[in-house]
C-alpha cells in the first residue's frame, strides 16, 4: 500500500501493492504533483490527467538523464534503474530522438501492420485451438496461455528472432513478463537476456530478411554508421521487451474487466460496441503501465502551482490519470463500453508517443474478439481481489488470470 511518510511528507510507492487504484486515488487527492519515494528515489508524481499531459509535452522537462541532479544516487538493479539508463530512443531528445525513432518507424507503418494481420489471426487461431484442448471445467491461466504467447510471437516475427534462439529467449522473457516458469526477473536474468539478444544481432548480420534487425543494419550502412552498435542493440532490446510485455498486460486486463464487470461482454457480443472500444476502455480504466520514470526539469519551473527545481525528476502516473474524475467525471472509476470512446494517455503523448500503439491495438482487438467468440460460456475462476498483482512499479496487471473456458462454440 502507498503510505505517506511522516518524516518528509512523501508517499512511498509500494511495487507490490494490492490496491493500485486506491493508492492512486489518494495520490490524486493529495494534488496534481505529489512528492513520492519510488524504489528509494525521491520524485514528483504527476497524478492527474491534465498535469500528466503537461509533463509529457513540457519543453523544459527532458528524458535525458544528464539533467537529473541526483542521478549518482540511483539505487542499482531496480526497475527505475533499467528504464532511466536505457540508451535507446526512449531517453533521447531532439535530433537524436528523431534519428533513432525514424530508424524503427518503418516497422510500424500501416502497410507492414496490415501485412502482419493474417499472421496475428493465424497465431490467435492456433492458441484458441490449444485452449480448446484443455479441460473446459478446469481453471486455465489466460495470462500464461493466451495473453502472453500472442504478442511474444508477433514481436519475435517483427524483429526477426531466429527459430533456433526462440526457446531460450522465451524462457528468459517469461520471467520479464511474469507469467510463471522457473526463473525470476533479476538483474542476472536481464544480463542473460541482454547477452542473448546481442548474440542474435551478431548472427543476423549475415542473414538479412524482412524484419526490423535487417532494417536497422541497412540504415546503418546508408547513414555511414551514425547508428552506433550500442544504439542498435538498445533499440532492439527496447522493442522486444516493451513490444510485448505491455500488450500482455493489456489483453490480461481486458479479459478480467470483460468477465467481471456485468453487462460489458453482452455489449460486444450483441454488436452494440466494437472490440476496439474494449481495448480503448481497458487502456483508460486499467492502464498496462502503472508508473513510468522519468522526466527531469532542465530549469526551475512551475506546473499547476507546484514549483520544480532544476534537476528534479517527475514520475508519470498513467494508471492514475486514466481514472481521474477531473478528466472523466464522477464515473471515472467505472468500466463502461457504452460511453463514447475517451481519449487516454496510456501510450504517452507528444514526441515520445508509443510507436507500437497501432500494433498493440491490433493484437488486442484480434485476441479478444477471437477468444470470446470461441468460448461463449467463459467465466472467471477467481475474484479480482483474490488475484496477485505484478510485483513491479512499472506494470499494472495480475500474475495470473484464471478462467473456466467451458465448451468451444460449434
Amino acid at each position: 500500500m502507498t503510505e505517506q511518510h511522516p518524516a518528509d511528507d512523501r508517499f512511498v510507492l509500494d511495487p507490490a501493492t494490492g490496491d493500485l487504484h486506491g493508492d492512486n486515488r489518494r495520490l490524486r487527492e493529495a494534488g496534481p504533483l505529489v512528492p513520492v519515494t519510488a524504489e528509494g528515489v525521491p520524485a514528483w508524481a504527476a497524478t492527474q490527467y491534465a498535469t500528466l499531459l503537461t509533463v509529457l509535452t513540457h519543453p523544459s522537462l527532458s528524458r535525458e538523464i544528464r539533467h537529473w541532479a541526483a542521478r549518482d544516487e540511483l539505487p542499482p538493479g531496480t526497475a527505475i534503474d533499467r528504464i532511466v539508463t536505457d540508451t535507446s530512443m526512449l531517453n533521447a531528445e531532439g535530433e537524436d530522438h528523431r534519428r533513432l525513432r525514424t530508424a524503427v518507424a518503418g516497422a510500424f507503418t500501416a502497410r507492414r501492420l496490415e501485412g502482419l494481420r493474417p499472421k496475428i489471426e493465424a497465431l490467435t487461431g492456433r492458441l484458441i485451438d490449444r485452449l480448446a484442448e484443455m479441460p473446459p471445467d478446469q481453471p486455465v491461466d489466460m495470462r500464461k496461455e493466451f495473453a502472453y504467447p500472442l504478442p511474444r510471437e508477433v514481436i519475435s516475427e517483427l524483429i526477426g528472432i531466429p527459430q533456433a534462439h526462440q526457446e531460450e529467449l522465451h524462457e528468459l522473457s517469461d520471467a520479464v513478463a511474469q507469467v510463471g516458469g522457473s526463473l525470476d526477473d533479476t538483474p542476472e536474468l536481464r544480463k542473460a537476456l541482454h547477452e542473448l539478444l546481442g548474440q542474435i544481432i551478431d548472427e543476423r548480420q549475415d542473414t538479412p530478411g524482412e524484419d526490423l534487425i535487417t532494417d536497422l543494419f541497412r540504415l546503418r550502412e546508408r547513414d555511414g554508421g551514425r547508428l552506433s552498435t550500442e544504439e542498435l542493440f538498445a533499440t532492439i532490446e527496447l522493442l522486444f521487451i516493451a513490444g510485448h510485455v505491455t500488450t500482455v498486460n493489456l489483453i490480461t486486463n481486458a479479459i478480467g474487466a470483460l468477465l467481471n464487470v456485468p453487462g460489458q461482454l453482452d455489449l460486444l457480443r450483441s454488436g452494440k460496441c466494437p472490440f476496439s472500444a474494449a481495448v480503448e476502455e481497458t487502456l483508460r480504466w486499467d492502464s498496462p503501465i502503472a508508473y513510468f520514470p522519468m522526466r527531469y526539469a532542465v530549469r526551475d519551473l512551475e506546473i499547476d502551482g507546484v514549483h520544480l527545481r532544476a534537476g528534479e525528476p517527475v514520475l508519470a502516473c498513467f494508471a492514475s490519470a486514466g481514472r481521474d474524475p477531473g478528466q472523466y467525471g464522477t464515473a471515472a472509476h467505472v468500466f463502461d463500453l457504452s460511453k463514447p470512446p475517451a481519449s487516454h494517455l496510456s501510450f504517452g503523448h507528444g514526441p515520445h508517443f508509443c510507436l507500437g500503439a497501432p500494433l498493440a491495438r491490433l493484437e488486442g482487438e484480434i485476441a479478444l474478439s477471437a477468444l470470446f467468440a470461441a468460448f461463449p460460456d467463459i467465466a472467471p475462476a477467481a475474484r479480482p481481489e483474490d488475484l496477485a498483482p505484478l510485483d513491479t512499479l512499472l506494470g499494472n496487471s495480475y500474475r495470473s488470470m484464471p478462467v473456466f473456458l467451458g465448451p468451444r462454440a460449434r
